[in-house]
């Protein structure tokens, strides 16, 4: 019986959490676990890794939209990234070659994994028309377990 009340507990806490965050309340980041419990009667803590997961955004700029799908199109098909957006009409300002330099471009965001950076910068490098593609990566702090696991079903390499 003790089980299945603190398992309903679980499920009511992580509903709860997520329609206060829909709804714009803040969310666990920053606050004490004493706090988060005092104002929902339970606490909320933030999405734990499964498997020792670490998904990353990968971030890319491409001189067009033409490029940009090239690129995303061989990631995904290649499993080194399970979704990638494209984001036209971003606009940079940078120095190259000791001019200040502006331009129209195309942001992708790559998810995949660490296990996948090393080659997702490789083929990114091979495919990419600059002399110095931007090949950043960020790791996500967590996210939706079921979207993390997603991520390292798509980019895992299949017997062909």
């Amino acid at each position: 019986m003790r089980a299945r009340t603190a398992r309903a507990r679980r499920r009511r806490c992580r509903r709860d959490g997520a329609r206060r965050l829909a709804q714009g309340a803040p969310g666990p980041v920053g606050i004490s676990s004493e706090a988060c419990e005092y104002a929902v009667g339970y606490p909320i803590r933030p999405f734990r890794r499964r498997n020792n997961l670490s998904a990353l955004v990968c971030l890319c700029a491409c001189p067009d939209p033409e490029t940009a799908g090239r690129i995303a199109a061989a990631l995904v098909e290649e499993r080194l990234a399970a979704c990638v957006n494209l984001l036209s009409g971003m606009r940079s300002v940078y120095r190259w070659q000791g001019k200040i330099e502006s331009a129209e471009e195309t942001l992708l965001l790559i998810k995949t994994t660490t296990d996948r950076l090393k080659r997702v910068s490789e083929r990114i490098v091979e495919l990419h028309p600059y002399e110095l593609p931007e090949v950043i990566a960020v790791e996500t702090a967590g996210g939706w377990p079921a979207y993390l696991d997603w991520i390292a079903a798509q980019t895992r390499e299949e017997d062909r």
